[in-house]
């Protein structure tokens, strides 16, 4: 309710049914304008903005003139009566600004200081830098945009909890001090003042708890959980984030997956699109095939293709020597590409080089032949097999796929941003199944889960986890959307063997098995139903439904890429005194 003591309404709920209605009003003065004798105030809260009108014939003197006092984004308490607003200065769009309240009582209750930054824009102007704006975050808060996408983040988040509810989902929260267990980033760590030299973790996601709450028997899980992961230094990455969490028992991959999509769908639909489900399913090794990548923007095509089949012995030898070197020459038909300058073609090798590419092999198609620096690398034969029409442009990279795959997904990408890309759709969701249950380490060559070690193995590639761990697939699953992540999720192991073993294959020796997952396998012990879950990243789908351009565009008060909290100035220094009181010792010591 927006009535309270100090008002009746918010200001920017106002329109022509309030005409005639004396009313009193709270908020902050966004601009004002003194228009020889008369005074004018855009008065801001919440809702909107209305026009006081601050004139002789209805306004007291002394009203006059603490009004005509009032400086930007002071606080006032407003009383006076809803009128219409001149015809020429109304605006039909927005209810609000067709009236204006002529104002009777007006009193300052909350001067303020010259603002550090405008909260009252004038329209095009740019913003100060966002460093400045999050040390200023209480005055950058008042801007109508982030005020928009706060508002839409509270209905988001209530939506989720009733579309789970729903689905017969229990909400139940999980600790914030818990156990270090490694879940592929670093953990923050947190001491006991009455356990000396022992530490909690704060949560990178309450995966282990979850999983026991199934073993408890409380079949289907929800929270909307804080977790906090200590990485480092990453664009658009917070180091404290919001997920959609959930768990469910006696399900298989596709029930998890359909519970996500009402999710989803019904999340788009409180932002204002309406999508259909079920989304398409593509397998791991098909997307990374066809589009460099495992979150591929679907909304386009330029899909990648092998090459390699096509190649005559017209090619260019180090064709031949990439093919010995279990490489391959891959790439893509851009249909009216050839029209590209030459600049614009050097900015995309620049993009393929960048991505860990030797170079970026072109060619175009004009009046019947191809021409470029493309043609005698990749020899006429694989043009002439090619095909394709007038104006098509090849974009072809050679090598491992670990080279090929990220450095034509970047340029792939690089092209759908391109203002003139073909559209096939504006909304793309898709799952990605089947991902591998391993990956190497680039450092040290050992067997790293590729996801998490909860995950099962797909049970059609049990028999090769002794033999060929590399090759065994996962009942892993992620939620993508115009080439974004939207969370991931898998069925989890329960055979407390299959568990243990796992943390084998990982180079985990027995003390430290038990000392990091003990509990879990005591749980798994216990009796554990099948089972599966999901994470949602709750902020990336708030920003993507907001039209954000970053996370810290729909976060309170996010931090910094630096993990830097510029507003209150955190972290910061301790004192000597409070570190022994948690039996540390200060660095200098």
């Amino acid at each position: 309710m927006s009535a309270t003591a100090f008002r009746t309404h918010r200001a920017g709920e106002l329109t022509r049914a309030h005409v005639g209605q004396d009313v009193r009003l709270g908020g902050w003065v966004h601009r004002r304008r003194d228009l020889g004798g008369l005074v004018f105030i855009d008065l801001r809260d919440r809702a909107g903005l209305v026009q006081l009108s601050c004139n002789p014939e209805w306004t007291a003197p002394e009203v006059m003139e603490r009004a005509a006092a009032a400086g930007g984004e002071t606080v006032v308490l407003v009383e006076g009566r809803v009128a219409l607003r001149p015809e020429a200065s109304r605006d039909v769009d927005l209810p609000s600004r067709e009236v204006e309240v002529h104002v009777t009582g007006f009193e300052i209750v909350g001067p303020a200081v010259t603002p550090a930054i405008p909260v009252a824009r004038k329209e095009r102007e740019d913003l100060p830098a966002e460093e400045l704006r999050l040390k200023h975050r209480v005055l950058d808060l008042r801007r109508p945009e982030l005020q928009r996408n706060l508002v839409l983040r509270h209905r988001l988040l209530q939506r989720a909890r009733q579309t789970l509810t729903e689905l017969e989902f229990l909400e139940i929260e999980t600790p914030i001090l818990t156990k270090p267990t490694p879940e592929g980033a670093r953990d923050y760590l947190v001491p006991s003042r009455v356990h000396p030299g022992e530490f909690y973790a704060l949560p990178q996601s309450p995966q282990i708890y979850k999983q026991l709450l199934m073993v408890a028997g409380y079949d289907r899980y929800f929270q909307i959980a804080r977790c906090f992961r200590d990485e480092d230094l990453r664009a658009d990455r917070q180091p404290e984030f919001t997920q959609i969490d959930l768990e469910a028992s006696f399900v298989s991959a596709e029930d998890v997956q359909d519970a996500v999509e009402r999710v989803l769908v019904d999340l788009w639909a409180e932002g204002g699109v309406e999508v259909a489900a079920p989304f398409p399913r593509l397998a791991w090794r098909e997307a990374m095939e066809r589009y460099g990548v495992d979150k591929p923007d679907l909304r386009y095509g330029l899909e990648l293709r092998d090459l390699t089949p096509m190649l005559g012995r017209d090619a260019a030898p180090f064709l031949a020597e990439a093919r010995a070197n279990d490489g391959r020459l891959r790439g893509l038909v851009m249909p009216g590409g050839a029209a590209l300058t030459r600049k614009e073609l050097d900015a995309l090798t620049a993009i393929a080089k960048e991505a860990g590419a030797g170079g970026l092999i072109w060619a175009r198609r004009g009046a019947g032949a191809w021409e470029g620096q493309g043609v005698k690398a990749v020899g006429q034969a694989l043009l002439d097999a090619l095909g394709g029409g007038e104006g098509d442009l090849l974009l072809a990279v050679a090598g491992p796929d670990g080279i090929t795959s990220p450095a034509l997904h970047a340029v792939r990408a690089a092209l759908i941003r391109r203002p003139d890309a073909k559209l096939l759709s504006a909304h793309a969701f898709a799952w990605i199944v089947d991902f591998p249950l391993f990956e190497r380490d680039p450092d040290t060559g050992r067997h790293v889960p590729a996801h998490h070690p909860f995950t099962a193995p797909h049970p059609a590639d049990a028999g090769r986890l002794e033999t060929e761990p590399g090759g065994v697939r996962a009942l892993h699953y992620d939620a993508v959307y115009n080439g974004n992540e939207l969370g991931s999720g898998s069925i989890r192991i329960t055979d407390p063997a299959v568990q243990r073993r796992i943390f084998e294959l990982l180079g985990l020796p027995e003390s430290e098995i038990r000392r990091r997952f003990g509990f879990l396998l005591d749980g798994l012990a216990a009796g554990a139903p099948p089972h599966g879950g999901f994470a949602l990243g709750f902020d990336r789908i708030t920003m993507l439904l907001a039209g954000a351009g970053s996370l810290r565009d729909v976060i309170a008060f996010p931090k910094t890429t630096a993990a830097r909290a510029l507003f209150e100035g955190a972290p910061t220094s301790v004192a000597p005194d409070d570190l022994l009181a948690l039996h540390l010792k200060p660095a200098d010591q």
